[in-house]
């Protein structure tokens, strides 16, 4: 089913990926970029004039900011159902920046504050997360019309920073989680994920479903075996035990689901790339296989003002941008 929900889109030099369930939404944009685009372009499939592009200086967090625009063209960063930035007291002026074109230049990084999600009911803002490797995740409210970037690798997983998403949604725009529709971009899948075993404990000690978000490997394993016992792992560090022993590979998607699941999302709701980008570093960055040289994929979600899709739902994305 998920592999059906996306497709992968070439046209006019860029490459961008869509997930179908949200592509049926009149109203949305949105799209998850490849290592194959052109930024000009890619960017001029929303609109030049329509949208704003509002991000955040990552930082592997649970920080959840709403997103407005003013009427003098800034952007406020609030903390859902606070007049303040994040973390803030006493209350201060919210975090702003000035509004940019995203096909012509971003507001520096400097600029905007520290966080890992983004939410907004309002009309032309592009909300916009950064990965290569970990999981950018799109959330739509198909009756508020309200939207959510998430930005999860596996600290802001551990911080279940998925499940807050939602919950900041419901708080702050009163959304029924079955109303909402969730897209899980090209991320590193267990494949390819080996983790230590300070990962596996700290996940086993915040999650009880814990044992489904791992497989068990060793060197001479070509099958996936879900880790039955995590006791058993070993505890010495990754490299210094025997060819043959069992080595933890976290499931991020595992661990997304079970968020969006335990935050009332039906099952059904829930849409994954069918894209390890470990293994397809012809389309995707990896920072895992690639190191510092990676490069980021961008994935986006907006609200039209005109209230038509984009991304290839709509007549914009029809053409390449100019």
């Amino acid at each position: 089913m998920d592999r059906d929900d996306f497709r992968i889109i070439s046209r006019g030099g860029t490459t961008w990926l869509e997930c179908a369930s949200l592509g049926r939404l009149p109203w949305l944009v949105h799209a998850f970029s490849t290592r194959l685009l052109d930024p000009e372009r890619f960017f001029g499939l929303f609109g030049r004039d329509e949208f704003a592009l509002a991000g955040l200086r990552q930082t592997h967090s649970a920080d959840v900011f709403r997103v407005a625009r003013r009427a003098d063209g800034a952007i406020e960063y609030r903390s859902p159902g606070c007049p303040t930035i994040l973390g803030s007291s006493p209350p201060v002026t919210p975090h702003r920046t000035r509004a940019r074109g995203p096909a012509s230049r971003r507001a520096d990084e400097g600029s905007r504050p520290a966080g890992d999600a983004l939410l907004t009911d309002q009309p032309g803002l592009l909300l916009s997360v950064r990965a290569a490797d970990c999981m950018p995740i799109l959330v739509a409210d198909t009756r508020r019309r309200a939207i959510a970037a998430v930005h999860a690798g596996w600290r802001g997983a551990l911080q279940r920073i998925v499940e807050k998403a939602v919950g900041e949604m419901r708080r702050a725009f009163d959304s029924d989680p079955a109303d909402l529709v969730a897209a899980i971009g090209p991320s590193i899948r267990a494949c390819c994920y080996e983790v230590g075993p300070e990962v596996v404990d700290a996940f086993r000690g915040r999650f009880r479903a814990s044992d489904d978000f791992f497989q068990e490997r060793t060197a001479n394993e070509n099958a996936r075996v879900v880790l039955r016992s995590l006791q058993s792992l070993s505890t010495r560090p990754p490299g210094r035990d025997s060819q043959d022993a069992p080595s933890a590979h976290l499931d991020l998607i595992a661990v997304a689901r079970h968020e969006l699941q335990t935050a009332g999302l039906s099952p059904s709701g829930i849409h994954v790339a069918p894209f390890c980008t470990a293994c397809r570093t012809d389309l995707f960055y990896s920072f895992r296989k690639e190191g510092s040289r990676a490069g980021r994929m961008i994935a986006v979600i907006g609200i039209s003002t005109a209230g038509s899709g984009a991304g290839g739902q709509g007549s914009r994305a029809g053409a390449p941008g100019p």
